[in-house]
């Protein structure tokens, strides 16, 4: 009788045990967990390579307001699966964009994501059954620099440049200019808003920067 008693003791015991371990699992904290999204451009889109952005995607960083769209902006929209929809395309004088199929889109005043949308809902009216679209700014239209700078004329806008970067890009200051009254004229709402800034103002693409001749 003792070799049964002490068999089941050790069953009893090995019980108790993983009885125990299993407890200590179930209160074991998982560790962290780690998603790691994808980085797609648009390129890779367009030719299956990743999933469509958001329009979310393209709203400004930092809560600045949302770029708009204007005459001289190249863009890259691509339509997902769609090779001979997607390309660079420049907006005209018109304020457009002319696509394959749907013809002369309006681009003026819109952000990327709103004509993404509007390029969306136009494929889907009797061409694409679920397009997918998406729109980047490829190049921004040119900001102009005049008066007394070097090499006065028109430039390549770069995102987040100042005044001071532009009369730097223009060659700097002739010794005649009033560096102290900068004047930028920057297009809004179909009008021109005109005024006297410092120079580390940040410009827009189609500003124009203005710097007067100093009197003594």
């Amino acid at each position: 009788m003792a070799p049964v008693r002490v068999v089941g003791a050790f069953q009893v015991s090995m019980i108790i045990v993983a009885t125990a371990l299993a407890l200590g699992g179930c209160m074991r904290r998982p560790g962290p967990v780690v998603m790691v999204q994808p980085q797609n451009t648009l390129d890779t889109i367009a030719y299956g390579g990743g999933v469509p952005p958001m329009a979310a995607a393209y709203a400004a960083p930092g809560g600045e307001p949302a770029y708009r769209l204007d005459a001289g902006d190249r863009l890259r929209v691509v339509v997902y699966g769609q090779e001979g929809l997607t390309n660079t395309y420049s907006i005209d004088a018109a304020g457009s964009i002319t696509m394959p199929l749907i013809g002369a889109v309006p681009a003026r005043g819109r952000t990327p994501a709103g004509l993404a949308a509007e390029i969306t809902a136009r494929l889907r009216r009797g061409f694409i059954r679920d397009p997918s679209v998406a729109v980047e700014v490829e190049s921004y239209r040119p900001f102009f620099i005049l008066g007394e700078v070097t090499a006065p004329g028109q430039y390549p806008y770069v995102p987040h440049m100042s005044v001071e970067s532009a009369v730097a890009i223009a060659g700097g200051f002739t010794p005649r200019a009033q560096r102290d009254r900068v004047t930028v004229t920057h297009p809004e709402g179909g009008g021109m808003i005109r005024e006297v800034v410092p120079l580390g103002t940040p410009l827009s693409p189609g500003d124009t920067v203005y710097v007067g001749e100093r009197w003594f």
